[in-house]
């Protein structure tokens, strides 16, 4: 079986593609454009793998799509590449509508295409699995969890867009006939995510003695999931889904915001211990994103109970896990924090307020 994946060379898509290769037993055939948050470091234990293949292309290229498809011959599709910070789609919403709306209907044309020239048996095997978020449905309450049927509505340019490509895969499907799978994922972590991401943010901040900004006063909620467990959720859902359907992924492990960061300055004064007080006395509160969703939370109980997926990592350990990898791999954040992102705040309102300590 040969897979072609979108976004292969980001966080979560490298750790799917790391999946597929060594557990899964399957061809990759990783398509991603590499932009900023892109990390081909995280492939580099595969990278030489027999079933591995690379191609640069960006989604939003039809003539070289069809290149990639023409050439590999996928027998499925997952699709992962996308914009995916709302701090930055905050900033500079244009780079989300092209590559999360235009990108995701040119590779649904270019699969749909593909998908009508193959031969019948390879035709109904063919699946197209579009990878998205909870943060299509929007603030919860402080009661209730997101289900497959919970009615859209985004709150951030990234969250439209992703919505507005949900919206198409649905409709490749019925319209078109494309046999397709979409899931909605709670808030990845761990090993390689890019450090504009809240754990990795905080993670390196505290280690290096810096402010750990939280929005607000820290009461944001969200349900952590870690990137291994998604990875083998993901394949559960592209081999064993009901064509047509959606399925929500979550870890289980609502967090307040401010309870993480706390949490993850108590791993790293165990860690790495310092002569001074506590990094809890980084925290400091800033003034809210724009647009804040309060709680986020997945009902998974429909992949667990049709697909038998469950997560096997709790928030607790694939937390110390996350921490320990950061501070044992300096070299792979200094770099990005030397060339491409320094730690800086994105997506903020026009007046920000003074840092307040906790």
């Amino acid at each position: 079986m040969k897979i072609l994946v979108t976004g292969g060379s980001g966080f979560i898509g490298s750790a799917l593609v790391r999946f597929l290769l060594r557990e899964a037993k399957v061809q990759v055939v990783n398509v991603d454009k590499l932009t900023y948050a892109a990390s081909p470091a995280a492939l580099a234990s595969v990278e030489t793998h027999p079933g591995y293949r690379f191609e640069r292309v960006d989604i939003c290229d039809r003539a070289g799509l069809d290149r990639v498809f023409a050439e590999h011959r996928p027998d499925a599709v997952m699709h992962l590449a996308a914009e995916s910070h709302v701090d930055r789609s905050i900033d500079a919403p244009a780079a989300f509508i092209e590559t999360n709306i235009v990108g995701t209907y040119t590779l649904l044309e270019t699969s749909l295409a593909y998908w009508r020239g193959l031969d019948p048996a390879r035709r109904a095997a063919f699946r197209f699995h579009h990878v998205s978020t909870d943060e299509v449905y929007g603030s919860l309450g402080p009661d209730g969890r997101f289900t497959e049927t919970t009615a859209y509505a985004p709150n951030s340019p990234y969250s439209a867009s992703k919505a507005s490509s949900d919206h198409l895969v649905r409709a490749w499907h019925h319209t078109f006939g494309l046999p397709t799978v979409t899931s909605n994922c709670s808030n990845n972590y761990g090993p390689y995510q890019f450090p504009e991401k809240l754990i990795p943010l905080m993670t390196i901040n505290g280690y290096e003695g810096k402010p750990l900004p939280v929005y607000g006063r820290g009461e944001n909620i969200r349900d952590w999931l870690h990137v291994d467990d998604h990875a083998r959720a993901l394949w559960t859902v592209l081999t064993r889904g009901r064509l047509g359907e959606t399925y929500n992924i979550g870890g289980d492990s609502e967090r307040r915001n401010l309870d993480v960061v706390r949490t993850i300055c108590d791993v790293l004064d165990a860690l790495r211990p310092s002569a001074g007080p506590s990094r809890r006395s980084q925290i400091v509160f800033v003034e809210d994103r724009p647009g804040h969703d309060q709680r986020y939370a997945i009902d998974a109980t429909k992949i667990q109970d049709e697909l038998g997926w469950r997560p096997r990592m709790t928030f607790e350990s694939g937390l110390l896990q996350t921490v320990r990898w950061y501070l044992d791999n300096e070299d792979w954040w200094r770099e990005i924090r030397g060339e491409r992102y320094d730690g800086a705040r994105l997506g903020a309102a026009p007046a920000v307020a003074e840092l307040e300590p906790v």
